[in-house]
C-alpha cells in the first residue's frame, strides 16, 4: 500500500529554510520527519520562484517523492476553488497509482479555508486520515465526527456546490427520476436543480448540447418527475424522418388521404395526449413543417392529412437540438416565432469535457452498467480498469461526450480477454477524431469563467502526461514527443505543473 501526504504549502513552511533555529522545520517537513510516506503532494498557489528553494530543502530531507501540484486559486479562502484544485489532484494521483493507497490530509499548513476543505473530503468523497503538527505537540492524528464535518456546510454554502452537503448528510445527490444521471460536479448540479424545478410546470421545455451530452435521459427525467408521469412519453428523432413523411409522422393521417393511406392512422402528437411529446433535433424540420408545428402548438390541436376536424390534445412539449437554434434563425433555417415558442424554459447540457470530476465517477458506472449486461454471456468475466488505463480515459477529450465514453468501454471490454483493461486496449478502442483541441484552447470566450494560468496548466499537464505513458515512463523518450531538450528540462516541467512520473527513468 502506498501512503501518500496532501498538504497546501503554507508561509511558516517557506520560512523553514531560512528560520529553523527559530520557528522549526515547518507543519510539512515535521509531518514528513516523524511519519513514512512514499509519496508527498503539495499544492501551492504560490508563484514558482518563491518555493523553489523550500521543494529542494524538502526533498533532501524525505524519502518520500515530492509531488507539486501549481494551482490557480483567486483568493486563498475561496472555498470552490480550493475544493476543485484539492479534488483534482486527489483524483489525478490516485488514478497513477498502481497499488492501493492511503490518503493523509495535513490541515495546519495554509488558511482555515484549505483546512476545512480536506476535513469535508476526508469525512465524504475521499475517505482519508486527518494529521496536524506543532513545534510544542508534535505530529497527531486528528479525529473529526461526521456531524462536526457536516457542521462546515452551511457556511461554505454560500459559494460552494451544494452537493457536498448532499454527500456529508448521506442522502441522495437528486430526486428518484434523474437517479440514472451520474455526476458530480457542480455544472451538473446546477442543471439538474433547473431540470427539477422546471419538471413540476407545464410549459415547453428546450434542451440544447452536443451530441451524447443526454438530451433524452433529460427530458424522460422531467417527464417522469411531472404530474404527467403516469401518461405516454413519445420520443421523435426528427431527423430521422424523410421530409416528404414529417406532416403525416407528426400530425396523423385519414385513411385515403394519400396514396398507401389504406387506413386512417394517429400522428405522435395525438400518442402523446395528456402526456409528453419529446421532438429531439428539432432544428431537422423543414419550415414548412415548422409552421404546422408553431399552429398545432399555438392552437393545442391537430388537423391529420386529408381531416375534416382538428383534434383537441393536451400534451407537454420538449424539444431538443444540437445545433445553436439562434444561429439556425440567422441563416433562415429555423423559425423565429416557433423558436420564441419553444424557448420558454432553455437548459444548456454541458459537454463532458466542462463536467469536470464526472469522467471519473462514470467509468466506474459506466463499467457497472457493462459488466450487468455482459454477466450471461458465455465466457464473459466482469472487467476492471488499470491505472494506466484510466488514466489515458480521464486525459481524452470526448468530443462524443458520454455515448463516445460508453461505446469506447465496450469496445475495451470486448477486446479484452482477462479480468483488466490495459492501456492497449484503451488505445484500441478510442476511436480517431477530427482534431479540434485547438479551436476548444483558442477560442474560450473571454471573461466569465477563463482563467488563463489554469488554462496553460490543463494544456501542459495533458501533453506531459500522454508523453510519459507513450514513452513508458521513459523521460528522454518523453522529452523528445512534446519538444523538451532533455530529460532533465521535462523533469523541470513535471514538478512545475505537479505531474506524477510514476515508476520513470531517464
Amino acid at each position: 500500500m502506498s501512503r501518500i501526504l496532501f498538504a497546501w504549502i503554507g508561509n511558516t513552511d517557506l520560512r523553514a529554510p531560512d528560520e529553523e533555529d527559530a520557528i522549526g522545520v515547518g507543519p510539512i517537513a515535521q509531518a514528513a520527519l516523524a511519519q513514512n510516506f512514499q509519496k508527498i503532494v503539495l499544492l501551492t498557489n504560490y508563484p514558482e520562484s518563491k518555493i523553489n528553494m523550500y521543494i529542494g530543502w524538502l526533498r533532501a530531507r524525505t524519502a518520500a517523492m515530492v509531488v507539486v501540484e501549481h494551482k490557480f486559486l483567486s483568493g486563498p479562502t475561496n472555498f470552490e476553488e480550493i475544493y476543485l484544485a484539492a479534488r483534482g489532484a486527489i483524483d489525478a494521483i490516485v488514478a497513477s497509482e498502481s497499488k492501493r493507497v492511503e490518503l493523509v490530509f495535513h490541515i495546519s499548513p495554509g488558511t482555515p479555508a484549505m483546512a476545512a476543505v480536506w476535513i469535508i473530503l476526508a469525512k465524504t468523497r475521499c475517505p482519508g486520515l486527518l494529521i496536524e503538527s506543532s513545534q510544542k505537540f508534535g505530529v497527531k492524528t486528528v479525529s473529526v465526527p461526521l456531524e462536526l464535518a457536516a457542521d462546515f456546510i452551511p457556511d461554505i454554502r454560500r459559494n460552494f456546490d451544494k452537493t457536498l452537503e448532499n454527500l456529508s448528510a448521506a442522502e441522495p445527490p437528486t430526486s428518484a427520476e434523474f437517479g440514472h444521471i451520474f455526476f458530480r460536479s457542480k455544472t451538473m448540479h446546477r442543471v439538474i436543480s433547473m431540470a427539477r424545478h422546471v419538471a413540476t410546470r407545464s410549459v415547453p421545455v428546450l434542451l440544447e448540447g452536443e451530441s451524447g451530452t443526454g438530451k433524452e435521459l433529460f427530458a424522460r427525467a422531467i417527464h417522469s418527475a411531472s404530474s404527467r408521469s403516469s401518461n405516454p412519453f413519445v420520443p421523435v428523432n426528427c431527423g430521422a424522418i424523410p421530409a416528404e413523411l414529417v406532416e403525416s409522422e407528426l400530425f396523423g393521417s385519414e385513411k385515403g388521404a394519400f396514396t398507401g393511406a389504406d387506413q386512417a392512422r394517429a400522428g405522435f402528437f395525438e400518442r402523446a395526449d395528456g402526456g409528453t411529446l419529446f421532438l429531439d433535433e428539432i432544428g431537422e424540420l423543414p419550415l414548412k413543417a415548422q409552421v404546422k408545428l408553431l399552429r398545432a402548438l399555438q392552437e393545442s390541436e391537430v388537423q391529420r392529412i386529408g381531416g375534416k376536424k382538428p383534434i383537441k390534445l393536451d400534451i407537454r412539449l420538449i424539444a431538443a437540438s444540437n445545433r445553436n437554434l439562434i444561429d439556425e434563425m440567422t441563416a433562415g433555417k429555423f423559425r423565429p416565432d416557433l423558436f420564441y415558442r419553444l424557448a420558454v424554459a432553455v437548459i444548456k447540457l454541458p459537454a463532458l469535457r466542462e463536467r469536470e470530476g464526472d469522467v471519473s465517477l462514470l467509468l466506474d458506472r459506466l463499467l457497472a452498467q457493462i459488466n450487468n449486461e455482459s454477466a450471461t454471456e458465455p465466457g464473459y468475466s466482469r472487467k476492471t480498469l488499470s491505472a494506466g488505463a484510466k488514466r489515458l480515459l480521464l486525459q481524452h477529450p470526448w468530443p462524443g461526450n458520454v455515448r463516445e465514453l460508453l461505446n469506447t468501454l465496450w469496445r475495451a471490454a470486448i477486446w479484452c480477454q482477462g479480468e483488466v483493461i490495459g492501456v492497449e486496449e484503451i488505445r484500441e478502442s478510442i476511436l480517431p477524431i477530427e482534431n479540434t483541441s485547438i479551436n476548444q484552447v483558442l477560442n474560450r470566450p473571454l471573461g466569465g469563467d477563463l482563467k488563463l494560468p489554469a488554462l496553460i496548466e490543463e494544456v501542459a499537464r495533458h501533453y506531459l502526461e500522454r508523453s510519459l505513458i507513450a514513452a513508458n515512463g521513459n523521460k528522454t523518450e518523453a522529452a523528445k514527443l512534446v519538444g523538451l531538450s532533455s530529460y532533465q528540462t521535462l523533469t523541470n516541467w513535471l514538478n512545475r505543473f505537479g505531474v506524477p512520473s510514476g515508476k520513470t527513468r531517464a
